[in-house]
């Protein structure tokens, strides 16, 4: 009756707040190389618009892409030099806007949002004094096409992992206790450890063969880039997988039959993946407690961490900070699967 009743409930509440095109306080930084009074007037009316943060002044070009790298900003505006005196000589100053191409759907919001500000900004000022309206170079970093294939092979790669890793181990080991097989194993000479590795290490060479599948068949045919080491796109991919296998083992512990544990791991895995993971949607145009519960989702650093790696190119300088996360929730969850783990059944 919960699932009946309760989850159309909560999956209206959760799509009708995440599925949105508002985007409100998005992170940018502003090189301003002019710095003259029409410079600090567009700055400002693009931060009061509400849709943008002003979280950096950049003064060089190579800061532009360290704040990329680092995944700080999601877009940038360069200002050209004396702004306001080629605007009032009628040179016709161009003002580029940077956008981060690895989320298509996002970076195409805050540039139309962006225009939109500096349309406006101009036509105020042509109303009064100005006669040449400012033009803008726009350009994708990263994802100079907006081909939306670039945001969905690592999503389809998390789903994918989390789908074999997670809710197929725990379907074996509640298949066992429901068969009771388990009995037999538990009685065996083989020590609980072994017991499970056992389950785990057939979909651990699954999902790594899926993962490695699905980076060739993006590569090959839709031109998805690998810019950063394929060493470090499989460490990733190791991480993720050692954290699902875990995940699906402490289910399995939790869950008497394979309906519970197949029931489980759609409401607490596959759900949460789709929408709350940046995805499909981004994670910043959602209210706050939607974006909290996200901070525990482990795909959402995955994908994070897929992007920066195949699009971006990015080291571990980088990616340490979503490596550290990943590997923080892996431990925890191997020690509650050990400590949920029962050697006698009931």
């Amino acid at each position: 009756m919960f699932i009946l009743i309760g989850m159309p409930i909560v999956q209206i509440l959760i799509f009708g707040y995440a599925v949105t095109n508002e985007f409100k306080g998005a992170n940018i930084a502003i090189f301003d190389q002019a710095k003259d009074e029409t410079s600090l007037a567009l700055i400002h009316q693009l931060q009061a618009s509400g849709h943008f943060q002003l979280i950096q002044n950049i003064q060089r070009t190579d800061e532009i892409e360290t704040a990329f790298q680092s995944a700080k900003i999601k877009m940038a505006v360069i200002i050209p030099p004396d702004l306001g005196a080629q605007l009032y000589a009628g040179t016709g100053p161009q003002l580029q806007l940077l956008t981060d191409g690895t989320d298509p759907n996002t970076a195409i919001t805050l540039r139309q949002y962006a225009s939109q500000m500096v349309r406006q900004f101009s036509m105020q000022s042509s109303a009064t004094q100005l006669a040449t309206p400012i033009s803008i170079e726009q350009r994708m970093v990263y994802n100079p096409g907006l081909k939306s294939v670039f945001l969905f092979v690592p999503g389809v790669m998390a789903l994918i992992l989390m789908l074999v890793s997670a809710m197929m181990t725990s379907l074996t080991i509640a298949r066992e206790k429901e068969l009771g097989t388990m009995e037999l194993l538990l009685v065996s000479p083989l020590p609980p450890l072994l017991i499970i590795l056992g389950k785990v290490i057939p979909y651990t060479v699954l999902s790594l063969l899926n993962a490695l599948l699905i980076v060739a068949v993006g590569y090959y045919v839709f031109g998805v880039p690998l810019e950063g080491s394929f060493v470090v796109l499989l460490a990733v991919c190791l991480l993720f997988i050692a954290l699902a296998l875990a995940l699906g083992i402490l289910i399995s512990t939790k869950a008497e039959t394979q309906q519970s544990a197949m029931l489980g791991s759609l409401m607490g895995l596959m759900m949460p993946t789709i929408i709350l993971s940046g995805f499909l949607f981004p994670i910043e145009s959602m209210p706050a407690l939607l974006q909290w519960i996200s901070t525990i989702i482990p795909a959402k650093y995955f994908i994070i961490l897929l992007k920066d790696v195949m699009l971006k190119g990015s080291g571990w300088s980088y990616l340490w900070p979503e490596i550290l996360v990943l590997g923080g929730m892996t431990l925890f969850l191997l020690i509650a699967s050990v400590k949920s783990f029962k050697i006698r059944l009931s």
